[in-house]
């Protein structure tokens, strides 16, 4: 038998994947960096915390759509990239009538856009399709990530945001852990084959514990919201990395991006972050 070649001997020298998937040294390393750097923002300098949540918000929208246009979606690169650009940069100014003006502005502009890209003497191609899906990249990307940066401007907005982290990063590492541990009846196999009925119950103890432990410690109020918010942020980190997941497996993709080792890109690293801005905001918003 003949030797196998060098690029898959080195292929198969790469440092293992857990059982979960990952590389996990990577994972963690990466994980960590991000963290602290989100943390020393919000400490010591707050008023950068726009600008790091726009650069992030750009680059996932652009590995977003080069997937999509890889997959046949013929959407707009520029108008996506200047209106979540917009979007972020309203909310800062202007709060979440910025956003919406922001939103609606950029709306139109890919539909324009889009329009005139394809030629007014050219029988429609695809175009509810593709403005379809760049309205979707607008809500999913900047929109959500706007609750983010208005947390900021709230009381102990810092606190808010940090609490968004912890959360997250607690749902994550419980159903990681659980899964690995004690993973065997599959939750969604045709969707994340991973993902484990064990792993969401070690999502939900973590995600409870973490969330009352933010709500006391951090926000000074009272332990039961810290349940209730910790029940909407598992379930709903949970569905919104099965949204990405879903996403992906439509375009027959496996990462949305490669910028981050052990994650992928920034998009799979922000899926569940995303939606669960928007839940944090308007739990404290409406029990704080």
């Amino acid at each position: 038998m003949s030797k196998p070649p060098a690029h898959t001997a080195a292929a198969a020298a790469q440092a293992p994947k857990s059982k979960a998937g990952r590389n996990l040294p990577a994972a963690i390393g990466v994980g960590l960096a991000l963290g602290g750097m989100c943390i020393a923002v919000l400490i010591f300098a707050s008023e950068w915390w726009y600008l790091v949540v726009g650069i992030a918000m750009l680059i996932a929208t652009w590995e977003v759509v080069k997937r999509l246009q890889e997959g046949g979606f013929d959407v707009p690169v520029i108008p996506l990239l200047a209106g979540t650009a917009a979007i972020i940069a309203s909310s800062w100014q202007w709060r979440t009538t910025g956003v919406l003006v922001a939103l609606a502005s950029t709306v139109l502009i890919v539909m324009v856009w889009r329009l005139l890209s394809q030629g007014l003497n050219a029988a429609p191609v695809g175009y509810l399709r593709d403005l379809s899906a760049s309205v979707l990249v607008l809500l999913w990307i900047p929109v959500l990530a706007s609750f983010a940066t208005d947390m900021v401007l709230q009381d102990h907005g810092a606190q808010r945001v940090f609490t968004l982290m912890i959360v997250v990063v607690c749902s994550d590492v419980g159903g990681y852990a659980a899964g690995v541990l004690f993973g065997k009846h599959p939750m969604v196999p045709a969707i994340s084959p991973k993902k484990s009925w064990e792993g969401f119950a070690g999502s939900l103890t973590f995600g409870i514990v973490g969330a009352i432990c933010c709500v006391v410690f951090l926000l000074d109020s009272q332990w039961w919201i810290g349940v209730i918010l910790g029940i909407g942020l598992v379930f709903c980190a949970t569905l919104g990395d099965l949204v990405e997941s879903q996403v992906k497996r439509d375009l027959e993709i496996k990462d949305m991006g490669t910028l981050l080792p052990g994650h992928g890109g920034i998009m799979d690293r922000l899926d569940s972050l995303l939606p669960c801005a928007f839940v944090v905001w308007a739990v404290l918003s409406a029990l704080l």
